[in-house]
């Protein structure tokens, strides 16, 4: 009976997964924080990722749409300085948002992505991040005490890592879509790895020598040192939508989700999906 209601105009939160934090394995080189998962957002009054504002709501009719919640890049492994790994991405629908960029290290250049990871040492570029999406991360610093760049966020750019100061990760961005607000697709810290600091890192992405990010918030991985294990791995991303109470919406096996009213619709927060998955509107 609820098919008298198509279509249906959903908004959406779609987070990627978040970029690894780089590795190194001198203790006096730079490594990165990795990029923020890509960030796309349908909320009326609310932004998208890359200083975007929200994009239209999607239209939904009675069919199975493709629904991937993005896993988060593993952190630079260990023994070696190595860079951050990207996220993977995140759909729903005809929404795609791009897995954040891996984070720099020596001789190895952080990577793009929805945001771009923050840069290490030779090259101390970083990485840039998608329009729309995300934003780059910041420089590293070289030669010095060889600091390294923010990995960039959804809000805002991972900042440069000055001689003695490693980068924050940049911002990311906020929605009250599930009826509180919660910031996501924050970018990864880098470090300092001579003397074990970090910068800062918020939204979820994480700060600390060698921290992952949290799960389910898109953000990147700090910068990680030998000692410490290497990099921190990014988070994954979520996949968010709001419907009207009368649609429906039946998941395939394997999603991991919930749902609650909110106001005239009803919203579902889905965490964890398996290869091919769906979600079937009616």
């Amino acid at each position: 009976m609820s098919n008298i209601f198509l279509p249906y105009f959903a908004s959406f939160v779609v987070v990627a997964g978040g970029g690894g934090g780089a590795n190194d394995t001198s203790g006096i080189r730079a490594a990165g924080g990795g990029g923020a998962g890509g960030y796309r957002a349908s909320v009326s009054g609310e932004d998208s990722g890359g200083g975007a504002s929200a994009e239209a709501a999607l239209v939904l009719v009675a069919r199975i749409y493709s629904i991937i919640v993005g896993g988060g890049g593993a952190g630079g492994a260990s023994g070696a300085s190595n860079r951050g790994v990207s996220g993977s991405g995140s759909t729903f629908g005809a929404v795609t948002s791009t897995g954040g960029g891996g984070g720099g290290t020596q001789n190895l250049a952080a990577t793009s992505g929805g945001s771009g990871g923050g840069g290490g040492n030779s090259p101390t570029t970083p990485a840039a991040g998608l329009s729309g999406q995300g934003f780059a991360g910041g420089n590293g610093f070289d030669p010095g005490n060889y600091p390294s760049g923010g990995g960039g966020g959804a809000g805002g750019v991972g900042s440069n890592a000055t001689s003695t100061v490693a980068g924050n990760g940049g911002a990311g961005v906020s929605s009250s879509i599930t009826g509180s607000s919660v910031g996501r697709a924050g970018g990864g810290a880098g470090v300092r790895t001579d003397n074990n600091t970090s910068g800062t890192a918020s939204d979820g992405g994480a700060s600390g020598v060698g921290a992952s990010a949290t799960d389910n918030l898109g953000g990147g991985g700090a910068g990680g040192e030998n000692s410490s294990s290497g990099g921190g791995a990014g988070g994954s991303g979520v996949v968010i939508f709001a419907l009207p109470i009368q649609a429906t919406a039946t998941f395939s096996a394997g999603v991991t989700q919930t749902s609650s009213v909110v106001g005239v619709n009803r919203v579902y927060i889905v965490t964890e999906t398996d290869p091919g998955s769906t979600v079937t509107i009616g």
